[in-house]
């Protein structure tokens, strides 16, 4: 196998990858909170994953990647209040959403997990802790006590100064310490609660992605993953609590991975700031293809600023890898094809493999790619020289190169839909969305209904947000 470099946040440098196990990869990334329609900054970060998965495949190894659903949040409970429904079904009807919007973009879904299907394996890791002396349990609330882990801040390297400034809590005089950080809350009236050795009560924040990722890949899996703003405190706090639980026998994590945020007008896109642009609106606009390819346009960990015009510059660079692809294919075709020569396209794809080996660079990985659209232009434009036998299996050996590059390893497809067909229907939706509003600002629920019903029974389901109505294929 060749030698993969990746940027390990926990020791901030490039480190070779050296799996727990040969052949095989064990890797968890923090997931969603399913409470609204997933944005351009979640799906920055299932797509990174997927390049990751797709290319440790390339490399050999057999890949077993999880991810969790935080299914139960205070989020998500006022969510429920607000639309009125269970938050159980504010979890399923937003993962559900999430899911279609990954796999539209060309995701292969890792293995999904959910918090409220997992409680006897965290509780089981609260208790241990309380066991060993490591939390306290104040009121029906267990904290997790910082001062007992001597090496927490080693993955933020925050002061403590530091870390008690960015806590995510209100300040609670019944914490030993202002850092300390809850493992189980105990139930407040109304909402869901399960019950513990503490009485009714929820997980905190941090304690389910430490016991989902230890329950399904075991201590000292290969790749822990999430975003630059989780290292403080959710990924330091899982650290703690985990090498805590496992006596520091074994590392929690091998590798800690961590890509850059996506910023709308120079700040980060998030629900919280009210700067989002959600995937699904996103995607009636632009081809999958195109957000996809504009995703990978920067190095993972580097900041993503978004734009419309970013957007269109994408479309067009696809666009020109996809011409390049379909006038060789179609030449290829009309002189009965050739068998590939892969001697040219060899310094392209070694290129190539170069990038994604080190630290997934899908920025000069692309580079490669469009080197090899300029040998095919460079071909095709002189015909003559090109239907030549030997120029011909160049071709092939180009093309193969191509698709090698843009389909399997960047999950990008090479073959454009039918976009006169799709830029029609999507007018159409707009239409049929703004009808149905009249119809509902009139109080006219039924006929809104039966539009709604007419179109699922032929495959179009509507969906009611807070952002508004969206629409997708069933």
């Amino acid at each position: 196998m060749a030698e993969l470099v990746i940027y390990n946040t926990l020791t901030r440098r490039e480190e070779p990858f050296t799996p727990r196990e040969a052949g095989k990869v064990a890797m968890y990334a923090c997931g969603l909170t399913p409470q609204a329609p997933a944005h351009v900054g979640h799906m920055r970060g299932v797509v990174v994953m997927d390049i990751v998965q797709r290319w440790l495949e390339q490399l050999g190894y057999q890949v077993d990647f999880v991810q969790n659903f935080t299914d139960i949040d205070d989020k998500i409970i006022r969510r429920a209040h607000e639309e009125g429904i269970p938050t159980t079904e504010v979890a399923r009807k937003y993962s559900q959403m999430y899911i279609e919007d990954a796999e539209a973009l060309g995701v292969r879904l890792p293995r999904f997990v959910k918090v409220t299907e997992n409680m006897d394996a965290i509780i089981e890791m609260v208790q241990r802790l309380v066991d060993d002396g490591y939390a306290y349990v104040v009121d029906g609330d267990v904290y997790f006590e910082v001062n007992k882990f001597p090496e927490y801040g080693k993955l933020s390297g925050r002061s403590v100064e530091e870390m008690q400034a960015g806590a995510r809590v209100e300040v609670d005089e019944r914490k030993r310490n202002p850092e300390d950080f809850a493992l189980w809350k105990a139930a407040k009236t109304g909402e869901p609660a399960w019950d513990s050795p503490w009485g009714k009560g929820r997980p905190g924040w941090h304690i389910e992605c430490s016991a989902l990722s230890l329950k399904y890949l075991g201590a000292a899996f290969d790749i822990h993953a999430g975003g630059m703003d989780l290292i403080f405190p959710h990924h330091e706090n899982e650290i703690a609590q985990s090498e805590a639980y496992l006596h520091c026998e074994q590392p929690f994590a091998r590798y800690w991975l961590h890509w850059g945020p996506v910023r709308l007008r120079q700040e980060k896109m998030s629900k919280s700031t009210g700067l989002v642009v959600p995937i699904r609106e996103l995607r009636q606009q632009y081809e999958p293809a195109v957000i996809r390819y504009f995703l990978l346009t920067v190095h993972y960990r580097t900041p993503l600023e978004f734009s419309y015009e970013r957007l269109d510059e994408a479309k067009s660079a696809l666009e020109r890898v996809r011409t390049a692809y379909q006038r060789a294919t179609a030449f290829l075709r009309e002189r009965g094809g050739a068998p590939p020569d892969p001697t040219v396209a060899e310094p392209y794809r070694q290129q190539f493999r170069d990038a994604m080996n080190h630290d997934f660079n899908t920025a000069q990985a692309i580079a490669a790619a469009f080197e090899v659209v300029r040998e095919i232009n460079t071909r095709l434009n002189a015909p003559e020289q090109a239907a030549q036998p030997e120029t011909l299996a160049e071709l092939a050996g180009l093309l193969n190169a191509l698709q090698w590059m843009m389909e399997t390893v960047l999950g990008i497809s090479l073959h454009a839909p039918d976009t006169a067909q799709s830029e029609t229907l999507e007018q159409l939706m707009r239409c049929v969305i703004a009808w149905r509003q009249e119809l509902r600002s009139r109080k006219l629920y039924d006929l809104a209904d039966r539009i709604r019903d007419d179109l699922k029974a032929v495959g179009i389901i509507l969906e009611d947000t807070p952002q508004g109505t969206l629409w997708r294929m069933g």
